[in-house]
């Protein structure tokens, strides 16, 4: 799979669907938002309250020499600080809160979503780039509510009250403080336009940088093999450095504007100590008012020079949002609206004219139609790309057909409930996925209702019960990752007993021996036939020689049945299936 470089744009500053979306998740918190709500209120009437009160004891008991006034004020102001503290860690924490068990619904959510999906969205899709949904993304949208919107309405409540609070003490003063704020807003909004973008590269390239790792590390042998570990490293490379590009544009921006928001207060401190200074000489102009004015510039300009950041912070939430939120509107997943739930079935399956493509009208399954009665095997065989594991896939729904229909017990598998059908349907693939755990959890997936006991009866049933009690552990043995530790062998015996163990009416084996070798073939060749045994089985083989007993062989060539009966039926036919046998004959020979 070629890695496809991701971009997106990044969208409008507030999208109002993706924000009412969000509160989706936000409801079940009601009580604990409304908190958090009233606390940002609270921090912006809190904020202005310290100047004025400096401005009151300088100018009402200082300037008078009155001890013990300022003694009150002095407790006052302290008592203020202690409360502003209490409600900006109430604030801080639970905005932090919110986010965190928001993210944690939403990665739910998404995770389980993922899990119905159909095979075909993960085809099209890099892992890499999932795993950038379920993690850093979702990551992105704590942010919204600890340092985004709620952190942006505070900053906002702030301004108006400091600003109104200002014109109120001294209207002229407040004009001449206001002279740099054209400055400051237009630095602002030239910095959020350039981080915006910068941010949006920087999730872009975590997104490929993701894609790749994930996709080069899980294909090592291969590119081991080819000995392209050079021209892949270079590619890592390239990658790498667009990343670091992308942040070092930012750390840019950060590194230019703040510097550029400290001379533009500076600037605007100067013209009120001008201003004021001269006010106070002529007498028109109390020294508290002022401190308190410069004061209250320190605190306006703060908010304005951290809106940018902060609305950059929520518009990247707000792309994150607008991707997970359009992964979940996706019409990818399987309907599973079957209510049929039998306790057993039959395993009488039908196709009747089905055809299948991947990928548009290009059908790599052409009006298929066959039959398999109730505890028959069918055999499936053909050249690589015939459409024999097609087969397969579709009978377990892990695809959907384009026209036609299939029946189990004379029931369309669409009337099944999805997992009831699976349950029904034990599948041994030629690739063996096992997961980093134990031999007993790669068996029963975690299956409460499966015992040990059972375990190893169908370990012992396909030969595998030597093996596993020669691990250190026996079933507690770890298998790593993709069960590494483990001979090839080894992970097909596991498989089958993975199959068994569930104990489904029917079997599908899917090139099952043809990971091991001739003596292992061997060995649970005759165990596999005692599974199959008053169970429907369909197989697909390359060794001719495992499929000889079969009740029937379907011979598949570019997705079409050419032929279909039994072994000596076939080979007196002396077509495709005749060729195919002389084929392998000829191979063994040498």
């Amino acid at each position: 799979m070629s890695l496809a470089k991701e971009k997106e744009s990044s969208g409008e500053i507030i999208d109002t669907k993706v924000l009412k979306e969000l509160y989706t998740f936000v409801k079940p918190y009601r009580s604990q938002f409304y908190f958090l709500v009233f606390l940002t209120i609270a921090m912006a009437i809190l904020a202005p309250t310290r100047p004025y009160y400096i401005q009151v004891a300088i100018d009402d008991y200082v300037a008078l020499g009155d001890g013990a006034g300022l003694l009150r004020i002095m407790y006052l102001l302290i008592g203020l600080m202690i409360l502003q503290a209490i409600v900006q860690w109430a604030h801080t924490y639970y905005s932090g809160w919110i986010g965190q068990v928001i993210i944690r619904d939403i990665r739910v959510k998404l995770y389980k979503y993922l899990l119905k999906l159909r095979l075909k969205f993960f085809d099209n899709t890099p892992i890499g780039r999932l795993v950038t949904r379920n993690i850093s993304d979702i990551e992105t949208l704590a942010d919204v509510f600890s340092e985004g919107l709620a952190a942006i309405i505070g900053d906002l409540l702030q301004l108006v009250t400091i600003l109104g609070v200002m014109f109120y003490i001294d209207w002229k003063l407040t004009l001449v403080s206001l002279c740099t704020l054209p400055l400051m807003v237009i630095s602002t909004y030239v910095f959020k336009e350039k981080i915006k973008v910068t941010f949006n590269d920087v999730r872009n390239a975590v997104s490929n940088l993701n894609s790749f790792l994930q996709e080069h590390i899980t294909g090592m042998n291969i590119v081991q093999i080819f000995n392209r570990e050079d021209r892949e490293f270079q590619k890592f490379q390239e990658i790498n450095k667009e990343h670091a590009r992308a942040h070092i544009r930012s750390v840019l921006y950060y590194s230019i504007y703040f510097p550029v928001a400290e001379i533009i207060q500076a600037i605007g401190i100067g013209l009120v100590v001008w201003y004021g200074a001269v006010g106070v000489l002529g007498m028109d102009l109390q020294i508290g008012v002022l401190i308190s004015f410069i004061m209250y510039l320190q605190l306006f300009f703060r908010p304005i020079r951290m809106i940018a950041d902060r609305f950059n912070t929520l518009q990247m939430g707000v792309v994150s949002s607008s991707r997970i939120f359009k992964l979940l509107e996706s019409k990818e997943h399987i309907d599973n609206e079957g209510d049929f739930a039998p306790e057993k079935v039959k395993g009488h399956i039908e196709f009747k004219d089905v055809s299948f493509a991947y990928v548009d009208e290009d059908y790599v399954l052409k009006n298929i139609s066959f039959e398999v009665k109730p505890g028959e095997t069918v055999a499936l065989v053909g050249a690589t790309g015939a459409g024999k594991s097609s087969i397969i896939n579709l009978i377990s729904r892990f695809y959907e057909i384009n026209t036609g229909s299939i029946t189990i017990d004379g029931h369309s598998i669409k009337d099944f409930e999805l997992g009831i059908l699976r349950k029904h349907i034990g599948v041994v693939l030629q690739d063996v996925f096992l997961f980093s755990n134990t031999i007993f959890y790669n068996i029963t997936l975690g299956n409460p209702e499966i015992t040990r006991e059972q375990v190893m009866y169908a370990a012992d049933l396909v030969g595998a019960k030597r093996f596993i009690e020669r691990l250190p552990g026996g079933l507690d043995y770890n298998v790593m990752e993709r069960g590494a530790t483990l001979s090839v062998g080894q992970r097909q015996l596991i498989s089958f007993v993975r199959a068994i163990v569930y104990n489904p009416e029917i079997i599908i084996l899917d090139e099952a021996t043809s990971s091991v070798d001739t003596e292992t073939e061997e060995l649970i060749q005759e165990a596999i036939d005692k599974m199959m045994k008053g169970r429907t089985s369909i197989v697909i083989a390359h060794r001719l020689s495992t499929i000889q007993k079969a009740n029937k062989i379907i011979v598949m060539h570019k997705g079409e049945i050419v032929e279909s009966g039994s072994h000596d039926y076939l080979l007196e036919l002396g077509g495709f299936y005749t060729q195919l046998h002389q084929m392998q004959l000829k191979t063994m020979a040498i």
